[in-house]
């Protein structure tokens, strides 16, 4: 307790913005979808168990959902009539699901269109409304950080320091901060690796040469890196990405 009335008198010390009730409610859209995504993800997998059982294989994934559901209802597809009634409950769940995760993917678009930053933030190759919208509610204000990296730090996307003796050695990411937005921009970054060969400019230079020498999956979390570098570089300077010449952070 002494250690903490010392270090906040400190003139150089940096506090957490309190977050306004606004802030927070805006804030619930994100965690709830994602309790929804779980849900729906444990709905396929039953789903798809309970058909493995009776000889229906189909792939993993939810883009599988609909052979799945197509399955239940289809008058011959040779299941048993005592499982029917159970598997119709299982395929209205999912349907419901799915119906109530294209309402909160509708109200984040909604919420990003209507919002300075995000629309900014959506210029830049593989940030879309989902993330945009994110790091617009959920991230401190930019001036907290001094720099890019620092915020790339907040999110937990830079090597862990373990130097000693005048020797750097870096670590894994830290993982540290924002998992949210951290995850969604790794997954933004890998569906940019997927079409880089289709861009043009310097930011496609930088990821070709990155790919060039280290694996895809480090690949991609060292674009996410940079894709939160250049976000915070936007939110500072006001400005919108720019493919030629993208903003060095």
């Amino acid at each position: 307790a002494e250690a903490i009335c010392e270090a906040a008198q400190r003139p150089t010390m940096r506090f957490v913005p309190v977050k306004s009730e606004e802030t927070q409610g805006a804030a619930m859209v994100f965690r709830v979808r994602e309790l929804l995504i779980r849900q729906r993800t444990q709905a396929i997998n039953a789903l798809r168990g309970h058909l493995t059982e009776f000889g229906q294989i189909v792939p993993q994934g939810a883009a599988n959902a609909a052979k799945l559901i197509a399955i239940v209802e289809e008058p011959a597809s040779g299941l048993p009539a005592d499982a029917m009634g159970t598997l119709k409950v299982l395929v209205a769940a999912l349907t419901h699901l799915e119906a109530e995760i294209g309402k909160l993917d509708a109200e984040i678009a909604r919420r990003a269109k209507a919002n300075e930053v995000a629309r900014r933030l959506m210029t830049v190759p593989g940030i879309g409304p989902l993330i945009a919208t994110a790091i617009a509610v959920l991230a401190p204000p930019p001036e907290t950080f001094r720099k890019a990296r620092d915020f790339a730090a907040w999110l937990g996307l830079t090597p862990r320091q373990n130097s000693s003796g005048g020797k750097e050695k870096l670590g894994a990411i830290t993982k540290q901060g924002n998992r949210y937005i951290r995850k969604m921009l790794v997954v933004g970054a890998t569906s940019v690796l997927r079409v880089v060969g289709k861009r043009k400019g310097a930011l496609a230079d930088w990821i070709n040469a990155l790919r060039a020498r280290k694996p895809q999956r480090l690949a991609a979390v060292a674009l996410a890196n940079k894709l939160a570098r250049i976000c915070w570089a936007l939110m500072t300077t006001g400005e919108s990405f720019r493919t030629e010449t993208y903003v060095k952070a």
